[in-house]
């Protein structure tokens, strides 16, 4: 039975996808490579250091650690301008309801994100009150796929994995979770996420009794 719920943040809670995108594009930009979606997409859920090694691998560029220090300094002061106008109309659709219905039930919740800026994006989103623990990119070692970020959520919840589902829309968040040994509900517009063990576009109907049918 289903007993905690833990949340990734971008592409399930609210999307900033797009402003990661900019960031990113402008710091590939700069190695002298010209970053599309297409490669975006494969950076969801990956650390910004790791997507960094990524995107100058693609780049076949060389950066000494200082050089990669700045630019990952770079990329965060640019994405931190682009969501400084985030709101709670920025939330996905059917997430305040899902969240109320289910904590009413008595279901623990938690945000488990690679980001080191969850805790200001959902005071932005003014979503804060609604999670009982948050492990974001500052207190893990390792980042999605590694399960470290969802083992430290269950932890905190006092709750063990077997009992969790975790609500993810990106492969290395869904691998990360499976890791863990938990359910994974997953969120995607276009087909499925492989290694999901459900799949739905939003959290919209979404509730504690569907949940319970599901992931029993």
């Amino acid at each position: 039975m289903i007993r905690g719920v833990i949340f990734d943040l971008d592409g399930v809670l609210t999307d900033t996808a797009v402003h990661h995108y900019q960031s990113w594009r402008r710091i590939a930009e700069g190695v002298g490579f010209a970053l599309t979606e297409k490669h975006n997409e494969q950076l969801k859920g990956v650390s910004r250091a790791d997507s960094l090694d990524i995107i100058l691998g693609w780049a076949g560029a060389t950066l000494n650690d200082a050089e990669k220090a700045a630019l990952l300094i770079e990329k965060n002061n640019h994405y931190l301008e682009l969501i400084a106008s985030l709101s709670s109309a920025d939330i996905l659709p059917g997430v305040v309801a899902f969240l109320e219905n289910i904590r009413s039930g008595g279901i623990k919740t938690a945000v488990g994100s690679s980001s080191k800026n969850a805790p200001f994006i959902l005071d932005k989103l003014q979503l804060t009150y609604y999670f009982d623990a948050v492990v974001d990119g500052n207190m893990v070692r390792q980042t999605k796929p590694d399960p470290e970020v969802f083992i430290n959520a269950a932890k905190l919840l006092a709750l063990p994995a077997e009992s969790c589902l975790v609500i993810e829309d990106a492969d290395a968040g869904v691998a990360a979770a499976r890791a863990a040994g938990m359910s994974v509900l997953g969120i995607t517009a276009h087909g499925q996420l492989a290694e999901a063990d459900f799949c739905v576009q939003n959290l919209l109907n979404i509730d504690l009794s569907f949940l319970q049918s599901q992931f029993s």
